[in-house]
């Protein structure tokens, strides 16, 4: 397998080490704890292919150390043994742990640039996001740069964070063990991946819901309450219904014609079903269609939501008046009012206001599922 190497943080390495910019250590070994009192430092792969060691799986697990204000890194600690035992025989292990926004995004286009057989996400929504955005570079796909090698790097998760939304759209328990087991099978199902492009054309792409309104709102607020655990999104819900007010859109479906939404409360783009921490809120969404659920809920009041919230959980909203849903493989949205300050989100993650464009990459990944 290939060297990871675990840079130090200035300052605060032995003398003995301050003479390089890094420590080196086989990936098969325990990596260096990061200090509980520093940030960590950014882990990368370089120097030589992953993919070295022949008949064995190289696999990255990329662990958010700050996650479910450390919960994540106590939980990974604690699971090492037995990953270990699980999978040492057979795969080569790295650790990379995230230092900060992004990170995790860049570990794993290194990775993919190396050769990993997979890249496996440990922590919440949050962390799963910023790896499926490290699949892609400049509008495609990342690569293998051995261009001899035809397997791709496939995508793994062992949910550990505040919110594991995307898993319930398996069906699967918030259990690392079974995760483990999922990875030490192997088995590969093609997803697809949402993209999302703003006015410069910048590109962000999502594996779960992404949100336009009160409830991108309302994840904006939550993210400021994760130490209360799933009690964010409530908390900020209750922030974001303070000043709330319905607006117009205009809408353009798969490339035809303009139409007028009025008076729309939220707007949800699922490329699976749940958010919010167990909200079935695009409830025929499903990852692997080559499409969109698009859910509209349009003038609804802070009442609405008490009387019909256990409907929004369980997926039967759908049912409800003036909740509309629609299959798309693309749709633009823009606010008619100009405000500029229509939240848009997705996979919990704020990424500004409207307009935007949200297209379905088919197939875009292969998952260990």
């Amino acid at each position: 397998m290939g060297w990871c190497y675990y840079q130090v943080a200035l300052g605060r390495a032995p003398p003995s080490l301050m003479a390089n910019s890094s420590v080196v250590a086989r990936a098969e070994q325990r990596p260096m704890a990061p200090p509980p009192d520093l940030p960590f430092d950014r882990t990368l792969l370089r120097g030589g292919s992953l993919s070295a060691s022949r008949g064995r799986r190289d696999l990255v697990f990329v662990v958010n150390p700050r996650g479910a204000n450390g919960k994540t890194w106590k939980e990974w600690k604690k699971l090492l043994p037995y990953l270990r035992s699980r999978l040492g025989e057979d795969c080569n292990i790295c650790e990379s742990f995230t230092s900060g926004p992004c990170h995790a995004t860049d570990i794993t286009r290194e990775s993919i640039r190396e050769g990993a057989d997979a890249v496996i996400a440990v922590g919440g929504d949050g962390t799963l996001h910023e790896v499926v955005n490290g699949f892609f570079w400049a509008g495609k796909p990342v690569t293998n740069q051995d261009t001899a090698t035809s397997r791709s790097t496939a995508l793994g998760l062992i949910p550990l964070g505040t919110g594991s939304d995307f898993a319930r759209t398996f069906g699967w328990k918030n259990d690392p063990h079974d995760a483990i087991e999922r990875i030490a099978k192997g088995q590969r199902s093609q997803i697809d991946v949402g993209v999302i492009v703003g006015e410069n054309e910048h590109r962000h792409y999502f594996l779960n819901v992404a949100d336009i309104h009160l409830s991108a709102k309302a994840g904006y607020y939550a993210s400021r309450y994760k130490r209360f655990g799933n009690l964010c999104y409530v908390f900020g819900a209750l922030q974001a219904f303070i000043g709330h007010r319905n607006q117009d859109f205009r809408i353009k479906v798969n490339d035809g014609e303009w139409e007028t939404i009025p008076q729309v409360t939220a707007l949800c783009i699922g490329n699976a079903k749940f958010f919010g921490g167990g909200m079935k809120i695009t409830p025929n969404a499903d990852p692997s269609s080559g499409n969109f659920e698009v859910v509209i809920l349009q003038d609804f009041r802070w009442y609405d939501f008490i009387l019909k919230l256990h409907k929004l959980y369980n997926g039967t909203h759908l049912s409800v008046n003036n909740v509309s849903s629609r299959s798309v493989h693309s749709i633009e949205v823009e606010e008619i009012s100009g405000t500029g300050s229509i939240f848009v989100q997705s996979d919990g993650e704020h990424l500004g206001f409207l307009p935007r464009k949200f297209r379905v990459l088919p197939s875009a990944i292969e998952m260990i599922c």
